[in-house]
């Protein structure tokens, strides 16, 4: 029996006993912050269960998809661990209690799925009398299969809760652990549990007192993986059909059989748990993040990645399983589907960001614990930790996970303290900085001299103080080799404070170095990754180094324009601002800053005027160095978590801006040119992001802005200025249009309507109206049923309809039929069942789908032929 099956055949039947069918809520609770996921089946049912809200029906059934975290490192290597699982339960709010909720799940079990009664054992609480009686008397259950347990008591978070009795399948000795005392709460996987029904009689408060509930309620749950695996006979959930087709899939791509090798295996269920509870929380609006849900999801994607790495999956994949799992779970989940596309692209833009720095980070964690071992120490370090996190996004949960399979634990309080000491995370550069520290090993104990020329000297004659090649020292390196190079002065900016290296050249008259990266070494010399494209060059050659000076403009634009950014943002939005990260490139610039919120459409005009208004003005840009107190003393702004000297650069764009920067900038503002910002996001909680252009790259973008404007007015036939006139009035005539259509399609629905009602047939006394509507959707077949119902009052109603490769029908019974016994859902079932599909729904309303369209016609018969069936088997 499949899990759709399962999950269908439990709606039917607690429908059959009255029960509404609830859909599945969202993942994220609503007016609950006592819960981050929703993680049972009772949990969106709260303000039914505790009193605040009264339902409709007090009956209700419904399979939630639940997330569960607390576990995490368990998935993949245990039969049952999940982070996403459907529960299946049916609820009372003050109807029945004990009796109904045991008859039912007993029904249930052993006549609508067919188990094994001899094989069913349950618990219950020590002091539940009342659920002992009725499992031994009234059910017939030995007193040897009923057991007595403490932790019988269901609660989770704040809100109701109460005693329970779980319902154990024997799964026979085969799959026992073969000790004679093997029996119900056994570690082997022989005694499963099943399901859980919960005597809601309490709430449980915030202070941790627990009140009387105004009604005994009851709440029940069945994992429905777990009761798949069982009715599959296979030996995990993983193994069912709700997961075989992800696992599958990742198989496929990766070139591995599953079921060969454990380790393989534990890294494809992983896999396909994590992707699965990924689809589902992107699909009810979680992303990726820092913080809270976006923290979960990100962590189970990064999870799932490093899996992949395991089976030789290098690229990102995962987007590619967003499909797979709407094919599993997209009938009963029809979002994931609809979302699709929208799931996959965030799903891929992370993995693609993790990507980036897995490999490296993973080289670097193994470092650390492979040094850490030869010192005979057993914790890593905060900082370590914390250098993970900050420069190769590493969760501090992946951490600890992948040292704890090495026996490593972490020093987490460290991590901490890291963590909310530095602020910036400008991690491009220190990415860089951290590749550099790989390469510099020769370097830590040099002590030649080198200085910084480059802030008016973009060119200069200089001497080679060191080669390095291979972390080794050399004293002459030739074409074709790339080298670290220490001059003794430079005009080459090292990467520091969110401003990219310089490019250039190093030259004599017969040699040629092409400068491609510049990072400072442990002693501050300035070190220069270069590669030798022309002769020879030695140590003391003296040589012409040279920076590449548009590179160069464009980099120093961007820098004095984020130092304008910063103040307009403050200006704009308030003081808290405060940087959080930085990135000036030739290209771009890209500017972090603490800010609760996304900034309104004036907010960003009005801080891109200020910028350019500073731009317009010509001010000087006037560097100096003092001392820090004086620096402060003039207002000067200081990055927080930035160590600083005695003596400090300041920098200062006329009245406006005053910050402490050792950066490279222009000399007025007005060689910045233009500024324009190109986007504006969130990077996490309380952290926004400005991207900006400037100088001929703020052109380029508003060059094409222009000609797109141009395209547009002529597509339209319109002046550019008149374009979003245009478009209002295009768009305003598509809606007339619409509107228009549909009339028409109303007055067609009802046409159709009252012709078919024309054509109704008597059976069995029964008013029966069963026709195909070529053309119509499901909405508007619903909308023809409506008119019918007017049209013939008292009756039955089936239609049909061919929807490209498949068929559709709606069945309604009137309510004096449905009184009488007539059921929409079971009636359209049947129907369904000859075009090779199904469904279900109400007893008034329902709808279902079938695969052969073809047999659209036949179908439609077998209406007449069931409601004569019910006649004769006596409804009234």
């Amino acid at each position: 029996m499949k899990g759709a099956d399962i999950r269908r055949k439990f709606l039917e039947f607690f429908a059959s006993k009255g029960h509404e069918i609830y859909p599945s809520a969202s993942l994220v609770p609503v007016d609950d912050p006592s819960l981050l996921w929703i993680n049972a089946g009772m949990a969106p049912l709260k303000p039914f269960f505790d009193g605040r809200r009264v339902p409709p029906n007090p009956r209700i059934a419904s399979s939630q998809k639940c997330i569960r975290t607390n576990d995490i490192e368990n998935v993949g290597k245990t039969a049952r661990h999940q982070t996403f699982f459907e529960m299946l339960g049916n609820f009372s709010m003050g109807d029945y209690f004990k009796k109904e909720a045991i008859d039912w799940a007993w029904e249930f079990l052993t006549q609508q799925i067919g188990l094994e009664p001899d094989r069913l054992s349950v618990t219950i609480h020590p002091e539940d009398d009342e659920a002992y009686e009725l499992w031994h008397k009234r059910i017939g259950i030995p007193d040897e299969r009923i057991f007595r347990l403490e932790d019988n008591f269901w609660e989770i978070g704040e809100g109701p809760c109460g005693p329970c009795s779980e319902i154990f399948y024997d799964r026979g000795e085969g799959r026992g652990c073969g000790r004679p005392e093997c029996n119900v709460g056994c570690e082997c996987d022989r005694y499963l549990e099943i399901w859980n029904l919960v005597f809601t009689q309490f709430n449980h408060n915030p202070d941790g007192t627990y009140t009387p509930l105004p009604k005994k309620n009851i709440d029940t749950g069945m994992g429905l993986e777990r009761m798949a695996s069982v009715m599959q006979d296979v030996d995990s959930n993983f193994d069912t059909d709700l997961f075989r087709p992800i696992i599958d899939a990742t198989s496929r791509a990766a070139g591995v059989e599953y079921g060969r090798r454990t380790d393989g295996d534990v890294a494809l269920k992983v896999i396909a748990d994590h992707v699965r509870t990924a689809v589902f929380a992107v699909g009810d609006g979680v992303l990726p993040g820092n913080e809270g849900r976006g923290y979960i999801i990100r962590r189970l994607l990064r999870r799932a990645v490093r899996y992949g790495r395991n089976l030789g999956l290098e690229r990102p994949f995962l987007h590619r399983l967003v499909p797979v799992v709407g094919e599993v779970m997209g009938e009963a989940y029809p979002e994931i589907v609809e979302k699709a596309e929208f799931i996959g692209r965030v799903i891929k833009a992370e993995e693609e960001r993790f990507l980036e720095t897995l490999a490296e980070g993973e080289q670097v964690l193994a470092g650390y614990i492979a040094k850490l071992k030869a010192a005979g120490g057993r914790v890593l370090a905060g900082k370590d930790a914390f250098r993970l996190y900050d420069t190769f996004g590493f969760p501090i949960d992946l951490t600890r996970e992948i040292a704890g399979e090495t026996g490593i634990g972490v020093d987490e309080q460290g991590f901490e303290a890291e963590l909310n000491a530095q602020r910036e995370r400008a991690r491009a550069a220190r990415q860089e900085v951290e590749s550099m520290q790989s390469k510099r090993g020769a370097l830590v104990d040099l002590e030649v001299p080198s200085r910084f020329v480059g802030y008016d000297t973009p060119e200069v004659q200089t001497r080679i103080e060191a080669l390095v090649v291979d972390d080794q020292f050399a004293e002459r390196v030739s074409e074709g080799q790339h080298c670290l190079v220490v001059l003794n002065e430079t005009p080459f900016y090292a990467e520091s404070g969110g401003q990219v290296p310089d490019r250039g050249t190093i030259e004599t008259a017969s040699a040629r170095l092409e400068v491609e990266d510049v990072q400072k070494a442990p002693r501050g010399q300035h070190v220069h990754t270069c590669r030798v494209v022309r002769g020879t060059v030695t140590v003391g050659e003296v040589v012409r180094a040279r920076i590449d000076r548009g590179y160069r403009e464009d980099v120093i634009k961007n820098h004095t324009a984020t130092h304008l950014l910063h103040k307009a943002l403050r200006e704009v939005l308030g003081d808290h601002v405060a940087q959080a990260g930085s990135l000036v490139a030739d290209t771009r610039l890209r500017f972090d800053f603490s800010h609760f919120g996304p900034l309104a459409p004036e907010e960003i005009e009005a801080v891109e005027r200020m910028v350019n208004e500073e731009i317009w003005r010509n001010e000087t840009v006037d560097i100096r160095e003092m001392p820090l107190a004086e620096a402060k003393a003039m207002g000067a702004m200081a990055l927080f978590g930035e160590k600083y000297g005695e003596r400090v650069r300041v920098v200062k764009a006329g009245d406006f801006s005053i910050e402490l920067c050792g950066g490279c900038h222009v000399s007025r503002t007005s060689e910045i040119g233009l500024f324009k910002i190109v986007s504006e996001t969130g990077t996490g909680s309380g952290v926004r992001r400005v991207e900006a252009v400037t100088g001929r790259h703020a052109y380029g973008f508003l060059d094409a802005r222009i000609k797109l404007l141009d395209t547009a007015a002529s597509t339209l036939r319109v002046p550019p200025g008149e374009v979003p006139d245009k478009l209002i009035q295009v768009l305003g005539r598509m809606k007339e249009i619409e509107r228009e259509l549909e009339s028409w399609r109303d007055r067609w629905i009802r046409g159709q309507a009252l012709a078919l009602a024309d054509k109704a047939v008597d059976v069995g006394g029964v008013p029966l109206v069963a026709a195909a509507v070529a053309g119509a959707t499901p909405e508007q077949m619903r909308r023809m049923v409506d008119v019918l119902r007017e049209a013939v009052p008292s009756g039955v109603v089936v239609l049909g309809s061919r929807q490209e490769d498949k068929v559709v029908f709606v069945a309604a019974v009137s309510p004096d039929w449905v009184k009488r016994g007539l059921h929409a859902g079971r009636l359209v079932k049947e129907v369904a069942a000859v075009a090779g599909g199904g469904g279900g729904g109400k007893p008034d309303l329902a709808q279902a789908g079938g695969r052969h369209p073809e047999k659209l016609e036949e179908a439609l018969a077998r209406a007449p032929e069931w409601v004569r069936q019910q006649r004769e088997a006596g409804v009234p």
